[in-house]
């Protein structure tokens, strides 16, 4: 089921396209951010393609208005090239993610804030991601703080959702609510076939598993496909409090996925 050779050769293909884009997208990231951030959607539109990845999308991401906070369930590090090559945004990543060989120096390139999650910090980081989003970028988050087997949505963090509190302060100097957006996400086929509860594993990745393994593994499958939902975006002004919000979130992605694994969409 899993072929060692089409792994390797799409690996080989993804290496090339990355080594082949960064030095132009350096070159451009020199005049505008926005401009790299272009660059780096075309990037994982055509990783999606070399991978043999089929993305399909439900809704919209919320573009257009101004910067927004895209909430997502996590399955795998390969939720980052299907959510990359759909939306205009930067991820929120751990800490720990930028030393991951590989994807740590790619994650650093496409601008990722990277967080400490520890308590301590909340106050921090969130500070930081603030800063991020009043500067024009808009930001996708996966509210779990974790990955899982891809069968399920883990309960979202509140606290990670905390930069909504405190809004957005624009060049006009109002401070208007931050847009969030929930995001589902969920590996529903192979070769056209559902995707079974026990294949799933081979995409999501969790627990103790070895990245370089699991990444060959995961490219050596035949075509992949991956449904996403954009729920209706929403903000803290439309809840009593941030919970109440983290709640909604998480509500309407579970949902979201379960319906997508159940083939419902």
């Amino acid at each position: 089921m899993v072929s060692p050779v089409l792994g390797l050769v799409r690996f080989a293909a993804f290496t090339v396209w990355t080594l082949l884009l960064v030095p132009p997208y350096l070159a451009v990231r020199l005049f505008s951010n926005r401009l790299g951030g272009r660059v780096v959607l075309f990037y994982w539109q055509v990783v999606v393609r070399l991978i043999g990845f089929q993305v399909v999308a439900r809704g919209a991401p919320a573009v257009g208005a101004g910067p927004a906070l895209y909430v997502c369930n996590h399955a795998s590090y390969l939720d980052i090239i299907v959510l990359g090559s759909l939306i205009p945004a930067c991820f929120i990543a751990k800490s720990e993610v930028a030393g991951w060989p590989g994807f740590g120096l790619l994650a650093r390139l496409a601008r990722t804030v990277f967080v400490d999650r520890r308590p301590a910090a909340t106050r921090r980081e969130r500070d930081s991601v603030r800063h991020r989003l009043e500067g024009g970028d808009s930001l996708i988050l996966f509210a779990e703080g974790t990955s899982n087997d891809g069968n399920h949505v883990l309960p979202f963090k509140s606290a990670l959702l905390s930069v909504a509190e405190t809004g957005l302060t624009g060049p006009d100097g109002i401070v208007r609510p931050l847009p969030v957006q929930p995001v589902s996400l969920a590996y529903t086929r192979l070769e056209g076939l559902p995707l079974t509860r026990a294949m799933r594993p081979f995409l999501a990745w969790y627990g103790d598993m070895t990245l370089a393994g699991h990444l060959l593994g995961a490219l050596g499958l035949g075509r992949v496909t991956i449904e996403v939902t954009f729920h209706p975006a929403t903000s803290l002004a439309s809840f009593p409090s941030r919970k109440e919000l983290t709640v909604h979130c998480h509500d309407l992605v579970a949902n979201g996925v379960a319906s997508l694994l159940a083939g419902r969409a």
